[in-house]
């Protein structure tokens, strides 16, 4: 039994196949789309200054927020600030005078001259607080509160305002939840006597998130009762 190979089989075995001249072309070409990157530049570009100016304004804004407070300054007509106030210090030399002039009535271990002695250092005190805490005085030597929103004097209204809203908001919006947790028991009038304490104090520590709860009830409409 005979076995025929071609011999161009072979041949074309033997002999490596080259590229033909219409490949090379097609190589370059894929080779060009492929080390062309021109788009992904451009884009990654676009976001590194977006990234750069999201940093700067963020870097601005803690800046902003976290710079310390201004000292005072005569900003307001007819005010001055109070460690330079000629009427703020008389004021303070007067009501020392007055508390040591009353000193002199009692014993000096005796229990009012104790007292009296403590009022001293307080009002010393005082005194001394409003001067470094940059606050205004008038022409009769008392602080005046600067309520225009500068914010070298948040620390005397809107700073307080805020804090009081809150907790008043936070006071309310527990009450309103304890009456609305016990309507549906049979007695609900006996138990706004006789306060549930177990189910107040719940109520109390979840009441410090009360403007979150209180803005999620008035976008599903459970804010307002619809009766009303």
């Amino acid at each position: 039994m005979s076995l025929t190979i071609p011999t161009n089989l072979s041949k074309s075995m033997l002999k490596p196949k080259l590229a033909s001249p219409m490949a090379a072309p097609r190589l370059h070409r894929s080779g060009f789309v492929v080390c062309s990157a021109a788009p992904p530049e451009k884009t990654s570009s676009a976001g590194e200054s977006q990234l750069k100016a999201f940093s700067a304004a963020l870097a601005l804004s803690s800046i902003l927020l976290s710079a310390a407070p201004l000292p005072a300054a005569a900003d307001i007509a007819g005010l001055t600030p109070c460690k330079d106030s000629k009427q703020f210090a008389k004021r303070e030399k007067t009501q020392i005078k007055k508390l040591e002039s009353s000193l002199k009535l009692y014993a000096p271990d005796s229990a009012p001259a104790l007292a009296i002695k403590a009022t001293i250092e307080k009002t010393k005190r005082r005194f001394e607080f409003y001067g470094k805490a940059g606050l205004l005085c008038g022409a009769d030597g008392l602080p005046h509160l600067i309520v225009s929103g500068d914010q070298r004097h948040w620390g005397e209204f809107i700073t307080p305002g805020l804090l009081f809203l809150y907790i008043a908001g936070w006071i309310g919006w527990v009450g309103r939840s304890y009456l609305i947790a016990i309507r549906g028991e049979k007695k609900p009038t006996q138990k706004e006597i006789i306060i549930d304490v177990p189910l107040a104090l719940s109520l109390v520590f979840r009441g410090f998130s009360w403007p979150i709860a209180a803005y999620r009830e008035l976008l599903n409409g459970e804010l307002i009762a619809k009766d009303v």
